[in-house]
């Protein structure tokens, strides 16, 4: 026998209206999924686009498909003069994850052309600390090297580290969140949109931010290549 939930329903938790399809007549985009009572937490979230000529439902469902406040944004980034679909959906924790997904409907075709799982897997990166109050953050995938100067930080801090003569006491590694937010961004104030991608760089422990690698990505023809990298640090009081 079936029982109903009644904690939970399917419904629209987002929307928004643009050609997806490329023939230049206006598209409907929906997320929907099963939406918790009371929470943001949404499950079995599906992208849907009504086609614009015949009202017809095309449907997909996420690669991760359960989430919080999932959300959506048209625009183009492939340069094609087509909008592409940005999804973006938190996924809890202390660490601040996000899922991404961007999918176009070309042809109403789903096309997936950038998936958060396959970039947190390509971008790699090591963090280590190191003598005098200083944190070495190296990016595997461009083989570039940012430093972090922690001496401004809180003396009770730095002496859980390091001893009088600024050595550390032991080694210490640190690592780089998944992503934490992904932005699209007109850099070149063309119509086409970059993506701006931020992972916040953890030191001892998780709520140990040390800052963020900021990676902005641009389409190349084939995929979503790194055009631009930083790293972003948190300030000190004069």
């Amino acid at each position: 026998m079936y029982y109903y939930d009644v904690r939970k329903a399917i419904e629209v938790v987002d929307s928004a209206s643009g050609d997806v399809n490329g023939n230049g007549v206006m598209d409907e985009v929906y997320l929907i999924g099963y939406q918790t009572q009371e929470s943001p937490f949404v499950q079995n979230i599906t992208l849907v686009v009504q086609y614009g000529v015949t009202h017809e439902l095309y449907s997909t469902p996420l690669v991760d498909n359960v989430g919080y406040n999932p959300s959506l944004f048209l625009g183009d980034f492939t340069g094609d003069g087509v909008h592409e679909i940005l999804i973006s959906v938190a996924i809890g924790g202390s660490g601040g994850i996000m899922n991404e997904f961007i999918y176009s409907f070309v042809y109403n075709r789903f096309n997936l052309i950038f998936n958060s799982n396959e970039y947190n897997d390509y971008y790699q990166y090591t963090v280590n600390y190191e003598d005098d109050a200083k944190v070495r953050v190296v990016s595997e995938v461009n083989q570039q090297q940012y430093v972090i100067d922690l001496s401004e930080r809180d003396p009770e801090y730095l002496n859980e580290i390091y001893d009088a003569d600024g050595n550390l006491i032991e080694p210490i590694e640190g690592w780089v969140n998944p992503l934490s937010g992904l932005y699209p961004v007109d850099f070149d104030l063309d119509g086409v949109y970059e993506l701006l991608a931020y992972q916040r760089i953890a030191g001892r422990y998780n709520a140990d931010a040390l800052g963020y690698v900021l990676n902005t990505l641009a389409w190349d023809g084939q995929r979503f290549a790194l055009s631009q990298q930083y790293v972003a640090i948190y300030g000190s009081s004069v």
